[in-house]
């Protein structure tokens, strides 16, 4: 008589949130490497390039979710499409086109680029033999590329941004270690303490006693980043550091959401299997992707504002 398998035991929220850390460190680690290498070629090409895998990975997980709820997409055109608007941008933003001194000709070209895209779409329906769902299929193309390249894009605003003599990376570092203890903080709170389900339907392992614990910890962070590394942050005071550190925190809580209720749709636990303890490239990317617009504008119309 065959035995029975014995299931394999749980992992310890201790081990995972390890896992997390290892994988979070090391990945953002080689980013932030190439940003402050010095050598213009590594810190704008291989930045480019992590940007590029990013957006292009991260837009296929997100196609993956839309065909596992059996919609329709057109994932090859999404795809050529949101690398040609992260290489525009890129161009753009290096003043390898001549217009990088003023922020409004990168967005401009943006909304040019999306209209295009919106007409390539409905072009690319029109010669469909086979898919009745044009609508969807144009739909869910377009948020695909609005959610993961565009959004993403605006990390490149913020390190490219115009009058602040190259500083924008420090912006980009802290935007990121802002947002990425605001996950910590959120994790290691409601690990410990979470008593009361945010929305158990999206999300069962969301608290408000968590979601105090990113804004504490972010808030905290965000200060102590301000403290130290304040002086190339033009424009930056305690007083900002408080309130992006509320805002960046509550937002990435959100954007946690967002992906949990795409994958809980999806019936998936993780975008991908990219990082360990992570998941996918979504995953990593959640909480960053509207926190990235939200720290463009605000450095662009307030920390630089005349």
């Amino acid at each position: 008589m065959s035995e029975t398998p014995v299931a394999a035991p749980p992992v310890s929220k201790a081990k995972i949130f390890l896992r997390r850390l290892v994988s979070t460190v090391i990945l953002w680690g080689v980013i932030l490497t190439a940003m402050f290498s010095g050598h213009k070629l590594i810190s704008d090409y291989v930045f480019l390039v992590i940007m590029l895998a990013l957006a292009g990975f991260g837009l296929a997980e997100f196609y993956g979710l839309v065909e596992k709820r059996d919609f329709v997409c057109f994932k090859w055109w999404g795809l050529f499409g949101g690398v040609l608007l992260m290489g525009g941008t890129f161009l753009h933003c290096t003043g390898m086109l001549g217009i990088h001194d003023s922020p409004a000709r990168v967005n401009d070209f943006e909304t040019g680029f999306l209209i295009l895209f919106v007409l390539g779409l409905c072009v690319r329906q029109f010669v469909s033999r086979s898919n009745t769902a044009g609508i969807l299929a144009i739909s869910t193309t377009l948020f695909g590329l609005m959610y993961v390249p565009w959004l993403l894009n605006f990390i490149q605003k913020i390190n490219f941004f115009p009058g602040i003599a190259g500083h924008g990376k420090y912006y980009v570092l802290y935007f990121i270690v802002v947002t990425k203890f605001s996950d910590s903080g959120a994790y290691a709170v409601g690990s410990l303490i979470g008593r009361h389900k945010m929305i158990p339907r999206i999300s069962p392992g969301k608290t408000w006693e968590g979601f105090g614990g990113a804004i504490v910890v972010s808030t905290a962070a965000s200060l102590v980043f301000t403290h130290f590394l304040g002086d190339k942050m033009p424009g930056m005071k305690p007083l900002h550091a408080v309130v992006l550190g509320v805002v960046l925190s509550s937002t990435a809580v959100i954007g946690d959401l967002i992906e949990s209720l795409f994958k809980r749709e999806a019936g998936v636990k993780d975008s991908g299997k990219f990082f360990p303890g992570i998941g996918g490239i979504l995953d990593l990317l959640d909480s960053l992707l509207f926190n990235a617009p939200i720290m463009y504008l605000y450095l662009r119309h307030v920390l630089t504002h005349p």
